[in-house]
Protein backbone atom coordinates (compact mmCIF):
# COMPACT_ATOMS: atom_id res chain seq x y z
CA UNK A 1 0.00 0.00 0.00
CA UNK A 2 2.84 2.36 0.85
CA UNK A 3 4.42 1.66 -2.53
CA UNK A 4 1.16 2.45 -4.29
CA UNK A 5 0.72 5.73 -2.47
CA UNK A 6 4.32 6.73 -3.34
CA UNK A 7 3.67 5.98 -6.99
CA UNK A 8 0.51 8.09 -6.96
CA UNK A 9 2.40 10.91 -5.27
CA UNK A 10 5.14 10.84 -7.89
CA UNK A 11 2.59 10.88 -10.67
CA UNK A 12 0.90 13.90 -9.11
CA UNK A 13 4.24 15.68 -8.71
CA UNK A 14 5.14 14.89 -12.30
CA UNK A 15 1.81 16.22 -13.46
CA UNK A 16 2.43 19.40 -11.50
CA UNK A 17 5.84 19.77 -13.15
CA UNK A 18 4.26 19.45 -16.57
CA UNK A 19 1.77 22.15 -15.63
CA UNK A 20 4.56 24.42 -14.44
CA UNK A 21 6.59 23.81 -17.58
CA UNK A 22 3.54 24.42 -19.73
CA UNK A 23 2.94 27.77 -18.04
CA UNK A 24 6.60 28.76 -18.28
CA UNK A 25 6.99 27.88 -21.96
CA UNK A 26 3.72 29.66 -22.74
CA UNK A 27 5.08 32.72 -20.94
CA UNK A 28 8.26 32.46 -23.05
CA UNK A 29 6.23 32.42 -26.26
CA UNK A 30 4.26 35.44 -25.09
CA UNK A 31 7.54 37.24 -24.37
CA UNK A 32 8.75 36.62 -27.93
CA UNK A 33 5.42 37.86 -29.26
CA UNK A 34 5.67 40.97 -27.07
CA UNK A 35 9.21 41.67 -28.26
CA UNK A 36 8.14 41.18 -31.89
CA UNK A 37 5.27 43.63 -31.31
CA UNK A 38 7.75 46.12 -29.81
CA UNK A 39 9.97 45.92 -32.92
CA UNK A 40 6.90 46.26 -35.15
CA UNK A 41 5.84 49.44 -33.38
CA UNK A 42 9.40 50.79 -33.63
CA UNK A 43 9.33 50.05 -37.37
CA UNK A 44 6.01 51.88 -37.71
CA UNK A 45 7.47 54.86 -35.86
CA UNK A 46 10.48 54.91 -38.22
CA UNK A 47 8.19 54.81 -41.27
CA UNK A 48 5.99 57.57 -39.86
CA UNK A 49 9.04 59.65 -38.92
CA UNK A 50 10.59 59.20 -42.37
CA UNK A 51 7.30 60.19 -43.99
CA UNK A 52 7.04 63.32 -41.86
CA UNK A 53 10.66 64.24 -42.61
CA UNK A 54 10.09 63.76 -46.34
CA UNK A 55 6.93 65.88 -46.20
CA UNK A 56 8.83 68.56 -44.30
CA UNK A 57 11.60 68.55 -46.89
CA UNK A 58 9.06 68.68 -49.72
CA UNK A 59 7.09 71.46 -48.03
CA UNK A 60 10.08 73.79 -47.90
CA UNK A 61 11.41 72.97 -51.38
CA UNK A 62 11.27 76.10 -53.57
CA UNK A 63 8.15 76.22 -55.72
CA UNK A 64 8.55 76.52 -59.48
CA UNK A 65 8.12 79.99 -60.93
CA UNK A 66 8.06 81.48 -57.46
CA UNK A 67 10.10 84.01 -55.53
CA UNK A 68 11.72 81.16 -53.58
CA UNK A 69 13.16 79.67 -56.77
CA UNK A 70 14.49 83.11 -57.71
CA UNK A 71 16.23 83.34 -54.35
CA UNK A 72 18.26 80.17 -55.06
CA UNK A 73 20.99 82.34 -56.55
CA UNK A 74 21.97 83.23 -52.98
CA UNK A 75 24.43 80.92 -51.22
CA UNK A 76 22.31 80.83 -48.06
CA UNK A 77 19.25 79.69 -50.04
CA UNK A 78 21.29 77.08 -51.91
CA UNK A 79 22.69 75.86 -48.60
CA UNK A 80 19.16 75.52 -47.25
CA UNK A 81 18.14 73.61 -50.41
CA UNK A 82 21.13 71.29 -49.92
CA UNK A 83 20.09 70.81 -46.30
CA UNK A 84 16.58 69.86 -47.45
CA UNK A 85 18.01 67.35 -49.93
CA UNK A 86 20.26 65.86 -47.27
CA UNK A 87 17.28 65.73 -44.93
CA UNK A 88 15.40 63.78 -47.59
CA UNK A 89 18.28 61.28 -47.76
CA UNK A 90 18.31 61.20 -43.97
CA UNK A 91 14.62 60.22 -44.04
CA UNK A 92 15.52 57.45 -46.47
CA UNK A 93 17.85 55.92 -43.88
CA UNK A 94 15.00 55.72 -41.39
CA UNK A 95 13.01 53.89 -44.05
CA UNK A 96 15.96 51.50 -44.39
CA UNK A 97 15.86 50.93 -40.62
CA UNK A 98 12.16 50.11 -40.79
CA UNK A 99 12.74 47.82 -43.76
CA UNK A 100 15.56 45.91 -42.05
CA UNK A 101 13.66 45.63 -38.76
CA UNK A 102 10.75 44.08 -40.65
CA UNK A 103 12.80 41.69 -42.78
CA UNK A 104 15.50 40.69 -40.28
CA UNK A 105 13.53 40.58 -37.02
CA UNK A 106 9.74 40.76 -37.37
CA UNK A 107 9.43 38.31 -40.26
CA UNK A 108 12.01 35.92 -38.80
CA UNK A 109 10.42 35.96 -35.33
CA UNK A 110 6.99 35.38 -36.82
CA UNK A 111 8.22 32.27 -38.62
CA UNK A 112 10.14 31.12 -35.55
CA UNK A 113 7.09 31.55 -33.31
CA UNK A 114 5.09 29.26 -35.58
CA UNK A 115 7.82 26.61 -35.34
CA UNK A 116 8.20 27.13 -31.58
CA UNK A 117 4.49 26.66 -30.90
CA UNK A 118 4.41 23.47 -33.00
CA UNK A 119 7.49 22.06 -31.23
CA UNK A 120 6.12 22.90 -27.78
CA UNK A 121 2.80 21.29 -28.62
CA UNK A 122 4.56 18.14 -29.82
CA UNK A 123 6.66 17.79 -26.64
CA UNK A 124 3.73 18.26 -24.28
CA UNK A 125 1.68 15.85 -26.36
CA UNK A 126 4.40 13.22 -25.93
CA UNK A 127 4.55 13.94 -22.20
CA UNK A 128 0.80 13.63 -21.74
CA UNK A 129 0.77 10.46 -23.80
CA UNK A 130 3.47 8.94 -21.56
CA UNK A 131 1.52 10.00 -18.47
CA UNK A 132 -1.66 8.45 -19.81
CA UNK A 133 0.20 5.24 -20.62
CA UNK A 134 1.65 4.87 -17.13
CA UNK A 135 -1.68 5.78 -15.56
CA UNK A 136 -3.41 3.12 -17.67
CA UNK A 137 -0.88 0.48 -16.57
CA UNK A 138 -1.34 1.54 -12.97
CA UNK A 139 -5.10 1.11 -13.24
CA UNK A 140 -4.66 -2.37 -14.75
CA UNK A 141 -2.28 -3.29 -11.94
CA UNK A 142 -4.71 -2.05 -9.30
CA UNK A 143 -7.58 -3.96 -10.95
CA UNK A 144 -5.63 -7.25 -11.05
CA UNK A 145 -4.53 -6.68 -7.47
CA UNK A 146 -8.11 -6.21 -6.27
CA UNK A 147 -9.22 -9.27 -8.25
CA UNK A 148 -6.44 -11.35 -6.71
CA UNK A 149 -7.44 -10.14 -3.24
CA UNK A 150 -11.09 -10.96 -3.84
CA UNK A 151 -10.33 -14.42 -5.23
CA UNK A 152 -8.10 -15.23 -2.27
CA UNK A 153 -10.90 -14.31 0.13
CA UNK A 154 -13.36 -16.44 -1.84
CA UNK A 155 -10.95 -19.38 -1.76
CA UNK A 156 -10.57 -19.03 2.06
CA UNK A 157 -14.32 -18.96 2.54
CA UNK A 158 -14.76 -22.02 0.28
CA UNK A 159 -12.05 -23.89 2.24
CA UNK A 160 -13.67 -23.07 5.57
CA UNK A 161 -17.06 -24.18 4.29
CA UNK A 162 -15.58 -27.48 3.09
CA UNK A 163 -13.95 -28.05 6.43
CA UNK A 164 -17.22 -27.43 8.27
CA UNK A 165 -19.10 -29.75 5.93
CA UNK A 166 -16.47 -32.47 6.33
CA UNK A 167 -16.64 -32.27 10.17
CA UNK A 168 -20.42 -32.41 10.28
CA UNK A 169 -21.61 -36.06 10.57
CA UNK A 170 -25.08 -35.13 9.51
CA UNK A 171 -23.95 -33.96 6.05
CA UNK A 172 -24.05 -36.45 3.26
CA UNK A 173 -20.95 -37.58 1.53
CA UNK A 174 -22.14 -36.03 -1.75
CA UNK A 175 -22.46 -32.59 -0.16
CA UNK A 176 -19.00 -32.91 1.32
CA UNK A 177 -17.57 -33.81 -2.09
CA UNK A 178 -19.34 -30.89 -3.65
CA UNK A 179 -17.91 -28.48 -1.04
CA UNK A 180 -14.44 -29.90 -1.59
CA UNK A 181 -14.61 -29.37 -5.35
CA UNK A 182 -15.87 -25.84 -4.80
CA UNK A 183 -12.93 -25.08 -2.52
CA UNK A 184 -10.45 -26.51 -5.02
CA UNK A 185 -11.97 -24.35 -7.81
CA UNK A 186 -11.69 -21.20 -5.71
CA UNK A 187 -8.10 -21.97 -4.89
CA UNK A 188 -7.36 -22.40 -8.60
CA UNK A 189 -9.02 -19.05 -9.44
CA UNK A 190 -6.99 -17.37 -6.71
CA UNK A 191 -3.82 -18.90 -8.13
CA UNK A 192 -4.67 -17.61 -11.61
CA UNK A 193 -5.39 -14.13 -10.23
CA UNK A 194 -2.06 -14.22 -8.41
CA UNK A 195 -0.24 -15.05 -11.65
CA UNK A 196 -2.08 -12.29 -13.51
CA UNK A 197 -1.35 -9.78 -10.77
CA UNK A 198 2.30 -10.77 -10.77
CA UNK A 199 2.56 -10.28 -14.54
CA UNK A 200 0.88 -6.86 -14.40
CA UNK A 201 3.15 -5.83 -11.58
CA UNK A 202 6.28 -6.81 -13.48
CA UNK A 203 5.11 -4.98 -16.60
CA UNK A 204 4.15 -1.88 -14.63
CA UNK A 205 7.50 -1.73 -12.89
CA UNK A 206 9.31 -1.96 -16.21
CA UNK A 207 7.14 0.71 -17.79
CA UNK A 208 7.41 2.91 -14.73
CA UNK A 209 11.20 2.62 -14.74
CA UNK A 210 11.32 3.55 -18.43
CA UNK A 211 8.81 6.34 -17.84
CA UNK A 212 10.75 8.04 -15.06
CA UNK A 213 14.27 7.35 -16.26
CA UNK A 214 13.93 7.55 -20.04
CA UNK A 215 10.74 9.03 -21.52
CA UNK A 216 10.10 11.91 -19.12
CA UNK A 217 13.79 12.97 -18.86
CA UNK A 218 13.99 13.02 -22.66
CA UNK A 219 10.87 15.16 -22.92
CA UNK A 220 12.16 17.52 -20.24
CA UNK A 221 15.50 17.70 -22.03
CA UNK A 222 13.82 18.63 -25.29
CA UNK A 223 11.76 21.27 -23.54
CA UNK A 224 14.90 22.66 -21.96
CA UNK A 225 16.71 22.77 -25.30
CA UNK A 226 13.68 24.42 -26.87
CA UNK A 227 13.64 27.06 -24.15
CA UNK A 228 17.36 27.70 -24.54
CA UNK A 229 16.98 28.14 -28.29
CA UNK A 230 14.12 30.57 -27.68
CA UNK A 231 16.21 32.65 -25.29
CA UNK A 232 19.16 32.57 -27.68
CA UNK A 233 16.93 33.63 -30.56
CA UNK A 234 15.65 36.60 -28.58
CA UNK A 235 19.26 37.59 -27.83
CA UNK A 236 20.18 37.41 -31.53
CA UNK A 237 17.15 39.54 -32.40
CA UNK A 238 18.16 42.14 -29.83
CA UNK A 239 21.67 42.25 -31.27
CA UNK A 240 20.26 42.59 -34.79
CA UNK A 241 18.05 45.40 -33.50
CA UNK A 242 21.17 47.36 -32.53
CA UNK A 243 23.07 46.43 -35.72
CA UNK A 244 20.24 47.70 -37.92
CA UNK A 245 20.72 51.15 -36.41
CA UNK A 246 24.51 50.92 -36.55
CA UNK A 247 24.52 50.02 -40.26
CA UNK A 248 22.93 53.32 -41.30
CA UNK A 249 25.10 55.49 -39.05
CA UNK A 250 27.81 56.05 -41.74
CA UNK A 251 25.25 57.28 -44.27
CA UNK A 252 23.45 59.35 -41.62
CA UNK A 253 26.85 60.81 -40.79
CA UNK A 254 27.38 61.69 -44.45
CA UNK A 255 23.99 63.41 -44.52
CA UNK A 256 24.94 65.45 -41.47
CA UNK A 257 28.35 66.20 -43.02
CA UNK A 258 26.52 67.39 -46.14
CA UNK A 259 24.41 69.73 -44.02
CA UNK A 260 27.55 71.06 -42.32
CA UNK A 261 29.29 71.52 -45.65
CA UNK A 262 26.23 73.35 -47.01
CA UNK A 263 26.26 75.67 -44.01
CA UNK A 264 29.98 76.33 -44.46
CA UNK A 265 29.43 77.21 -48.13
CA UNK A 266 27.37 80.29 -47.24
CA UNK A 267 29.18 83.47 -48.35
CA UNK A 268 27.59 86.65 -46.99
CA UNK A 269 29.62 88.96 -49.23
CA UNK A 270 28.68 87.01 -52.34
CA UNK A 271 25.01 87.18 -51.39
CA UNK A 272 25.17 90.89 -50.74
CA UNK A 273 26.81 91.43 -54.14
CA UNK A 274 24.02 89.39 -55.71
CA UNK A 275 21.46 91.70 -54.08
CA UNK A 276 23.28 94.73 -55.44
CA UNK A 277 23.45 93.16 -58.91
CA UNK A 278 19.79 92.14 -58.82
CA UNK A 279 18.40 95.54 -57.85
CA UNK A 280 20.89 97.83 -59.59
CA UNK A 281 18.70 100.31 -61.47
CA UNK A 282 21.17 101.89 -63.89
CA UNK A 283 19.94 105.41 -63.12
CA UNK A 284 22.47 108.19 -62.96
CA UNK A 285 22.42 110.48 -59.91
CA UNK A 286 20.83 113.88 -60.60
CA UNK A 287 23.08 116.84 -61.26
CA UNK A 288 23.37 120.02 -59.23
CA UNK A 289 20.31 122.22 -59.07
CA UNK A 290 21.01 125.51 -60.81
CA UNK A 291 20.53 128.78 -59.03
CA UNK A 292 17.57 130.71 -60.31
CA UNK A 293 17.86 134.46 -59.73
CA UNK A 294 14.59 136.24 -59.02
CA UNK A 295 16.20 139.50 -58.03
CA UNK A 296 15.45 142.97 -59.44
CA UNK A 297 15.90 143.19 -63.17
CA UNK A 298 15.83 139.41 -63.66
CA UNK A 299 13.30 137.74 -65.90
CA UNK A 300 10.76 135.85 -63.85
CA UNK A 301 10.80 132.65 -65.90
CA UNK A 302 10.25 129.31 -64.25
CA UNK A 303 12.52 126.68 -65.67
CA UNK A 304 13.21 123.09 -64.86
CA UNK A 305 16.77 121.84 -64.70
CA UNK A 306 17.69 119.05 -67.05
CA UNK A 307 19.24 117.23 -64.19
CA UNK A 308 16.52 117.81 -61.65
CA UNK A 309 14.40 115.03 -60.20
CA UNK A 310 11.36 116.18 -62.17
CA UNK A 311 13.00 116.78 -65.55
CA UNK A 312 10.20 117.13 -68.08
CA UNK A 313 9.90 115.46 -71.44
CA UNK A 314 10.00 118.74 -73.35
CA UNK A 315 13.38 119.77 -71.94
CA UNK A 316 15.12 116.44 -72.24
CA UNK A 317 18.67 116.46 -73.44
CA UNK A 318 19.41 115.33 -76.96
CA UNK A 319 21.37 112.08 -77.34
CA UNK A 320 24.48 111.95 -79.51
CA UNK A 321 22.58 109.73 -81.93
CA UNK A 322 19.87 112.28 -82.46
CA UNK A 323 17.20 110.86 -80.15
CA UNK A 324 16.02 112.38 -76.92
CA UNK A 325 17.14 110.89 -73.67
CA UNK A 326 14.31 109.77 -71.44
CA UNK A 327 13.74 111.56 -68.18
CA UNK A 328 15.50 110.00 -65.22
CA UNK A 329 13.33 108.29 -62.69
CA UNK A 330 15.19 108.71 -59.43
CA UNK A 331 14.43 105.77 -57.10
CA UNK A 332 13.22 107.94 -54.23
CA UNK A 333 10.28 109.25 -56.27
CA UNK A 334 7.27 106.97 -56.37
CA UNK A 335 6.07 105.92 -59.77
CA UNK A 336 2.30 105.56 -59.82
CA UNK A 337 2.43 103.28 -62.81
CA UNK A 338 4.84 100.99 -61.01
CA UNK A 339 2.66 100.90 -57.96
CA UNK A 340 -0.22 99.71 -60.08
CA UNK A 341 1.77 96.78 -61.51
CA UNK A 342 1.44 93.46 -59.79
CA UNK A 343 4.31 91.06 -59.30
CA UNK A 344 4.79 89.05 -62.49
CA UNK A 345 2.68 91.43 -64.60
CA UNK A 346 3.62 94.47 -66.68
CA UNK A 347 4.34 95.40 -70.29
CA UNK A 348 5.85 92.77 -72.53
CA UNK A 349 8.96 94.92 -73.09
CA UNK A 350 9.48 95.34 -69.31
CA UNK A 351 9.41 99.11 -69.77
CA UNK A 352 8.09 99.49 -66.24
CA UNK A 353 11.47 98.38 -64.85
CA UNK A 354 14.63 100.43 -64.31
CA UNK A 355 17.10 100.26 -67.24
CA UNK A 356 19.49 97.73 -65.76
CA UNK A 357 16.72 95.45 -64.55
CA UNK A 358 14.96 95.79 -67.88
CA UNK A 359 18.14 94.85 -69.73
CA UNK A 360 18.53 91.72 -67.59
CA UNK A 361 14.91 90.69 -68.08
CA UNK A 362 15.12 91.19 -71.85
CA UNK A 363 18.40 89.26 -72.07
CA UNK A 364 16.95 86.40 -70.01
CA UNK A 365 13.86 86.33 -72.24
CA UNK A 366 16.07 86.23 -75.36
CA UNK A 367 18.13 83.39 -73.89
CA UNK A 368 14.99 81.39 -73.09
CA UNK A 369 13.57 81.84 -76.59
CA UNK A 370 16.94 80.91 -78.14
CA UNK A 371 16.94 77.71 -76.10
CA UNK A 372 13.48 76.93 -77.46
CA UNK A 373 14.72 77.67 -80.99
CA UNK A 374 17.69 75.36 -80.54
CA UNK A 375 15.45 72.65 -79.19
CA UNK A 376 13.10 72.95 -82.17
CA UNK A 377 16.07 72.97 -84.57
CA UNK A 378 17.52 69.84 -82.97
CA UNK A 379 14.18 68.08 -83.27
CA UNK A 380 13.84 69.23 -86.85
CA UNK A 381 17.34 67.95 -87.57
CA UNK A 382 16.45 64.57 -86.11
CA UNK A 383 13.21 64.37 -88.12
CA UNK A 384 15.05 65.38 -91.30
CA UNK A 385 17.52 62.56 -90.77
CA UNK A 386 14.69 60.15 -90.11
CA UNK A 387 13.03 61.25 -93.35
CA UNK A 388 16.29 60.59 -95.19
CA UNK A 389 16.39 57.09 -93.70
CA UNK A 390 12.80 56.50 -94.82
CA UNK A 391 13.68 57.68 -98.33
CA UNK A 392 16.58 55.26 -98.52
CA UNK A 393 14.64 52.44 -96.89
CA UNK A 394 10.92 52.80 -97.74
CA UNK A 395 10.09 49.61 -95.84
CA UNK A 396 10.93 51.41 -92.57
CA UNK A 397 8.33 54.14 -93.08
CA UNK A 398 6.69 56.70 -95.32
CA UNK A 399 8.85 59.85 -95.79
CA UNK A 400 5.73 61.94 -96.44
CA UNK A 401 4.44 61.18 -92.92
CA UNK A 402 7.21 63.35 -91.49
CA UNK A 403 6.47 66.43 -93.66
CA UNK A 404 3.56 67.87 -91.59
CA UNK A 405 5.67 67.81 -88.48
CA UNK A 406 8.62 69.42 -90.31
CA UNK A 407 6.37 72.21 -91.59
CA UNK A 408 5.00 72.76 -88.10
CA UNK A 409 8.53 72.94 -86.67
CA UNK A 410 9.63 75.41 -89.36
CA UNK A 411 6.68 77.64 -88.50
CA UNK A 412 7.50 77.40 -84.80
CA UNK A 413 11.13 78.33 -85.49
CA UNK A 414 10.09 81.34 -87.61
CA UNK A 415 7.71 82.47 -84.88
CA UNK A 416 10.36 82.13 -82.20
CA UNK A 417 12.93 83.94 -84.38
CA UNK A 418 10.45 86.77 -84.79
CA UNK A 419 10.08 86.92 -81.03
CA UNK A 420 13.87 87.08 -80.65
CA UNK A 421 14.03 89.95 -83.14
CA UNK A 422 11.40 91.85 -81.20
CA UNK A 423 13.11 91.43 -77.85
CA UNK A 424 16.58 92.13 -79.24
CA UNK A 425 15.21 95.36 -80.69
CA UNK A 426 14.03 96.38 -77.23
CA UNK A 427 17.37 95.27 -75.78
CA UNK A 428 19.23 97.40 -78.30
CA UNK A 429 17.05 100.34 -77.32
CA UNK A 430 17.92 99.82 -73.64
CA UNK A 431 21.63 99.53 -74.40
CA UNK A 432 21.43 102.80 -76.35
CA UNK A 433 22.48 101.32 -79.69
CA UNK A 434 21.18 99.36 -82.67
CA UNK A 435 22.68 96.09 -83.87
CA UNK A 436 25.25 97.20 -86.45
CA UNK A 437 27.14 95.31 -89.09
CA UNK A 438 30.29 95.55 -87.06
CA UNK A 439 28.72 93.88 -84.04
CA UNK A 440 29.91 90.30 -83.56
CA UNK A 441 27.19 87.63 -83.75
CA UNK A 442 25.65 86.85 -80.36
CA UNK A 443 25.88 83.32 -79.07
CA UNK A 444 22.70 81.29 -79.62
CA UNK A 445 20.77 84.02 -81.44
CA UNK A 446 22.12 83.87 -84.98
CA UNK A 447 19.95 86.83 -85.87
CA UNK A 448 22.62 89.32 -86.95
CA UNK A 449 24.66 88.27 -89.95
CA UNK A 450 27.30 89.75 -92.27
CA UNK A 451 27.28 92.96 -94.30
CA UNK A 452 25.14 91.35 -96.96
CA UNK A 453 22.33 90.91 -94.43
CA UNK A 454 19.38 93.23 -94.43
CA UNK A 455 19.85 96.12 -92.05
CA UNK A 456 18.13 96.00 -88.69
CA UNK A 457 15.52 98.66 -88.21
CA UNK A 458 14.14 99.63 -84.84
CA UNK A 459 11.59 102.35 -84.38
CA UNK A 460 12.95 104.33 -81.48
CA UNK A 461 9.76 106.32 -81.29
CA UNK A 462 7.89 103.34 -79.87
CA UNK A 463 7.47 105.08 -76.54
CA UNK A 464 6.28 108.54 -75.76
CA UNK A 465 7.60 110.38 -72.75
CA UNK A 466 4.92 111.57 -70.40
CA UNK A 467 5.16 113.66 -67.28
CA UNK A 468 2.82 112.81 -64.45
CA UNK A 469 1.23 115.53 -62.33
CA UNK A 470 3.80 115.00 -59.57
CA UNK A 471 6.64 115.59 -62.00
CA UNK A 472 7.83 111.96 -62.16
CA UNK A 473 8.62 110.25 -65.43
CA UNK A 474 6.23 107.76 -66.97
CA UNK A 475 6.32 105.90 -70.24
CA UNK A 476 3.29 105.06 -72.35
CA UNK A 477 3.41 102.56 -75.15
CA UNK A 478 2.33 104.06 -78.50
CA UNK A 479 -0.37 102.29 -80.44
CA UNK A 480 1.83 102.69 -83.52
CA UNK A 481 4.87 101.05 -81.95
CA UNK A 482 6.71 98.96 -84.47
CA UNK A 483 9.89 96.98 -84.02
CA UNK A 484 11.18 95.62 -87.27
CA UNK A 485 14.32 93.51 -87.40
CA UNK A 486 15.14 91.88 -90.71
CA UNK A 487 17.04 88.64 -90.70
CA UNK A 488 19.66 87.89 -93.32
CA UNK A 489 18.57 85.57 -96.12
CA UNK A 490 21.58 83.33 -95.75
CA UNK A 491 21.32 79.60 -96.41
CA UNK A 492 22.72 78.66 -93.00
CA UNK A 493 19.41 77.61 -91.43
CA UNK A 494 18.38 75.64 -94.49
CA UNK A 495 21.74 74.01 -94.98
CA UNK A 496 21.90 73.03 -91.33
CA UNK A 497 19.27 70.36 -91.82
CA UNK A 498 20.43 69.20 -95.24
CA UNK A 499 20.92 65.49 -94.92
CA UNK A 500 22.46 65.08 -98.37
CA UNK A 501 26.20 65.52 -98.23
CA UNK A 502 26.55 66.31 -94.53
CA UNK A 503 30.15 66.52 -93.44
CA UNK A 504 31.25 64.53 -90.42
CA UNK A 505 31.51 66.79 -87.39
CA UNK A 506 35.02 66.98 -85.90
CA UNK A 507 35.77 65.60 -82.46
CA UNK A 508 36.03 68.33 -79.82
CA UNK A 509 36.72 66.13 -76.81
CA UNK A 510 35.82 62.92 -75.03
CA UNK A 511 33.33 61.93 -72.37
CA UNK A 512 32.72 59.10 -69.93
CA UNK A 513 29.22 57.79 -69.21
CA UNK A 514 28.48 58.23 -65.51
CA UNK A 515 25.13 56.42 -65.81
CA UNK A 516 23.59 54.06 -68.35
CA UNK A 517 21.09 55.60 -70.80
CA UNK A 518 18.61 53.81 -73.07
CA UNK A 519 18.23 55.93 -76.20
CA UNK A 520 14.78 54.91 -77.41
CA UNK A 521 13.91 58.23 -79.09
CA UNK A 522 15.00 59.24 -82.58
CA UNK A 523 18.35 61.03 -82.58
CA UNK A 524 19.51 59.61 -79.23
CA UNK A 525 22.08 56.91 -78.62
CA UNK A 526 22.25 54.26 -75.90
CA UNK A 527 25.30 54.25 -73.62
CA UNK A 528 26.42 52.06 -70.74
CA UNK A 529 27.95 53.20 -67.48
CA UNK A 530 31.73 53.69 -67.78
CA UNK A 531 31.72 53.76 -71.60
CA UNK A 532 34.09 56.24 -73.31
CA UNK A 533 32.82 58.19 -76.33
CA UNK A 534 33.84 61.14 -78.51
CA UNK A 535 32.14 64.53 -78.11
CA UNK A 536 31.21 66.17 -81.43
CA UNK A 537 28.78 68.84 -80.23
CA UNK A 538 28.69 70.57 -76.85
CA UNK A 539 25.54 71.15 -74.78
CA UNK A 540 23.79 74.24 -76.15
CA UNK A 541 21.72 74.83 -73.07
CA UNK A 542 19.01 72.25 -73.75
CA UNK A 543 20.59 69.54 -71.58
CA UNK A 544 21.82 67.30 -74.47
CA UNK A 545 25.34 66.53 -75.69
CA UNK A 546 26.06 64.99 -79.09
CA UNK A 547 28.52 62.07 -78.99
CA UNK A 548 29.96 59.51 -81.39
CA UNK A 549 30.84 55.90 -80.71
CA UNK A 550 32.25 55.08 -84.16
CA UNK A 551 31.85 56.23 -87.76
CA UNK A 552 28.32 54.82 -87.96
CA UNK A 553 26.95 55.41 -84.46
CA UNK A 554 26.33 58.89 -83.06
CA UNK A 555 23.52 60.69 -81.30
CA UNK A 556 22.46 62.73 -78.29
CA UNK A 557 22.74 61.79 -74.61
CA UNK A 558 21.66 63.77 -71.51
CA UNK A 559 24.53 66.02 -70.41
CA UNK A 560 23.95 65.05 -66.78
CA UNK A 561 24.64 61.39 -67.68
CA UNK A 562 28.20 61.99 -68.93
CA UNK A 563 31.41 63.62 -67.72
CA UNK A 564 32.82 65.75 -70.57
CA UNK A 565 36.52 66.42 -71.18
CA UNK A 566 36.88 69.08 -73.91
CA UNK A 567 40.13 69.62 -75.79
CA UNK A 568 41.81 72.89 -74.82
CA UNK A 569 42.29 74.05 -78.40
CA UNK A 570 38.60 73.67 -79.22
CA UNK A 571 36.90 74.46 -75.91
CA UNK A 572 37.14 78.20 -76.43
CA UNK A 573 36.58 78.13 -80.16
CA UNK A 574 33.07 76.68 -80.19
CA UNK A 575 30.51 78.69 -82.07
CA UNK A 576 26.74 78.28 -81.97
CA UNK A 577 24.50 79.20 -84.83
Amino acid sequence: MESGRATLLKEQQLKDQFDNLEKHTQSGIEFVERYSKFVKERSDIEISYAKQIRNLSKKYQPKKNSREEEENKYTSCRAFLSTLNELNDYAGQHEVIAENLTSQIITELSRYLTELKAERKSHFHDGRKAQQQIESLWKQLESSKRRFERDCKEADRAQQYFERMDADINVTKADVEKARQQAQMRHQIAADSKTEYSNYLTKFNQEQNEHYYTLIPNIFQKLQEMEERRIERVGVSMKTYAEVDREVLPIVGKCLDGMTKAAESIEPKTDSKQVVESYKSGFEPPGDVEFEDYGPGQTMKRTVSETSLSNSRGEAKERPGGGKSKGKLWPFIKNKNKLSLKLGSGPEDFSHLPPEQRRKKLQAKIDDINKDIQKEMDQKDALTKMKGVYEKNPQMGDPASVDPRLVEMSMNIEKLQSEVQKFEGWLAEVEGRLPSRSDPPRRQSGLYESQNSNSTMVDNNCAQDRESPDGSYTEEQSSETQVKVAIANTPEFDDEFDDGDEETLPTIGTCKAVYSFEGHNEGTISVTEGELLFVIEQDKGDGWTRVRRNEEEEGYVPTSYVEVFLETNTKGAMTYI
